[in-house]
C-alpha cells in the first residue's frame, strides 16, 4: 500500500510554505518547510519517492525564508543542501527551476551577508542570469531582480556585473 497520506501531507506543507513566503510570513514558512521534511521522512524507504529531490525543494524554500528573516548562516547551509541536488541534476523541468533559482539567490545573499561579498556577487550575477533566461513565469521575478541589482550596486558588489562575450552560453545550457 502506498503511503499517499504522508506524500500528500509533505507536499501540502511545502505548498503552504510557498504561500507563506509570498504572504511575508517567513517564520511560519520556515516551520512549514521543516514540517514537510519531517513528514516525508515517515514515508517508508522502499517506496518510490524522490527523497533527495523533495528535501532539495524544501531546503530551497527554507533558505529563502531564513534569508528573509536575516538568518544568513542557516540560509547558506540550507541553500548548499538544495544546490547539492540541483547542481548534480543539471537540466531541470519548469517547476524545479524556480526552486533552483531560489537556492542560488539565497546562497548569493547569504554569502554577502556572512562577509564573502565578492563570491556572493558572482553567485547573485548567476541568479540574475538564471532569472532572465527563464522562459516560464516566475513569481516575484521583478522583486528578485531588484534585490540582486541593489546588492550588486552596493560597494563591493560590482564583481558580478560583466558583459556577455559573443557566442556566450549560459552555464547551465551545457547540460541540454
Amino acid at each position: 500500500m502506498k503511503p499517499l497520506r504522508e506524500v500528500a501531507q509533505s507536499y501540502m506543507a511545502l505548498a503552504e510554505a510557498e504561500r507563506q513566503i509570498s504572504d511575508g510570513l517567513y517564520g511560519e514558512a520556515a516551520d512549514s518547510c521543516r514540517k514537510a521534511m519531517a513528514v516525508s521522512r515517515t514515508i517508508p524507504a522502499e517506496e518510490a519517492f524522490d527523497y533527495a529531490g523533495f528535501d532539495a525543494f524544501c531546503h530551497a524554500r527554507l533558505s529563502e525564508a531564513l534569508r528573509k528573516l536575516g538568518g544568513y548562516d542557516e540560509a547558506l547551509a540550507a541553500s548548499e543542501k538544495a544546490l547539492h541536488y540541483f547542481n548534480r541534476r543539471g537540466e531541470l523541468n519548469r517547476e524545479d527551476g524556480k526552486f533552483w533559482i531560489a537556492a542560488v539567490l539565497s546562497r548569493g545573499v547569504a554569502l554577502q551577508e556572512t562577509g564573502l561579498v565578492e563570491e556572493g556577487a558572482k553567485v547573485l550575477a548567476m541568479a540574475r542570469e538564471m532569472i532572465q533566461e527563464r522562459k516560464e513565469e516566475l513569481p516575484g521575478k521583478m522583486e528578485m531582480l531588484g534585490e540582486i541589482d541593489n546588492r550588486l550596486a552596493s560597494p563591493g558588489g560590482k564583481a558580478g556585473q560583466q558583459a556577455k562575450k559573443p557566442g556566450y552560453k549560459a552555464w547551465w545550457e551545457f547540460w541540454s
